[in-house]
């Protein structure tokens, strides 16, 4: 496994990969990783031949110095873990190689999506996020990426800044969200929860739970669902419901009516860390 610390030395690398007839996974990252990410690089890994990874805490998606300042960080594990799952290339880059000083780089707009939901719990997130990731696709080159469908409003996001710019040639792949036993969504904040928080985080998952079975015993209220999940997580004495919502799958806008393809999604504030979960909602059973 090479480790590259420079941007022009990657698309070298990349670019000799391609040359050769091979292709191109990514698997981009802001380190700490998990067993989710294990997952994301074994998926590269089964659909494309070389496996290039990227650890980089991106500043520009933290709307609170301290958030960005906490955010865990160990690369010697990081690295281990690549390696053992078989990535080729990390890319982990001083914020200078990212974000070089007097070079003009591309700022996709996140539009009205952006400012609901995640963008408005952290104002300028979406802007941050959709601004590394195309400078991250625009170092690597034509790529499969691999995101996790966790952070489903993200994947959105950046789905929808590949239709609108084709040139990237970057085919992005959904991949399931990874869980704990108790089916708590494997992230990189879980390890900053205490025993007690821990335990009360599972509300998030019982709370999506709670809305595909409506959805699956046909409710089609999208606001009694909203209230069902509202409810499970309210009742956690640690948790701060942040929001709870059934949005569209084709444009993440809020729907009022189970009659399209939705997804319930969630976010709550626990005194150690914020979390974020969603679950797309079944049909009707017949």
């Amino acid at each position: 496994m090479e480790l590259i610390r420079e941007a022009s030395a990657l698309r070298q690398a990349t670019d000799a990969v391609r040359a050769d007839g091979a292709t191109v996974g990514f698997v981009a990252t802001m380190g700490a990783l998990h067993d989710g990410h294990r997952a994301l690089l074994r998926a590269a890994r089964d659909r494309t031949d070389r496996v290039v990874v990227s650890i980089f805490v991106n500043p520009m998606q933290f709307d609170d110095p301290d958030d960005l300042a906490r955010y865990p960080r160990d690369e010697t594990r990081d690295l281990s873990m690549c390696k053992a799952e078989g990535a080729a290339v990390v890319w982990a880059p001083p914020v200078d190689e990212v974000y070089p000083l007097g070079v003009e780089l591309a700022h996709p707009e996140p539009g009205e999506v952006g400012d609901l939901y995640e963008g408005a719990a952290r104002p300028g997130h979406f802007a941050g996020v959709l601004l590394v990731v195309h400078r991250l696709f625009d170092v690597v080159g034509p790529c499969t990426a691999f995101f996790g469908e966790k952070d489903a409003q993200q994947l959105f996001l950046v789905r929808r800044m590949i239709e609108r710019e084709p040139e990237l040639d970057v085919a992005v792949v959904g991949c399931p969200t990874q869980r704990e036993p108790d089916g708590l969504a494997r992230s990189s904040r879980n390890a900053a929860l205490t025993p007690d928080e821990r335990e009360q985080a599972a509300c998030l998952f019982l709370a999506l739970t709670e809305a595909a079975e409506r959805a699956r015993a046909g409710v089609r209220d999208a606001n009694t669902i909203v209230a069902v999940m509202a409810r499970e997580i309210g009742a956690t004495p640690l948790a701060r419901l942040d929001y709870a919502a059934v949005v569209d799958e084709a444009s993440f806008e809020p729907i009022g009516v189970l009659d399209r393809p939705a997804r319930a999604i969630v976010a709550a504030r626990f005194p150690s860390a914020r979390l974020i979960d969603n679950i797309a909602l079944p049909e009707p059973a017949r």
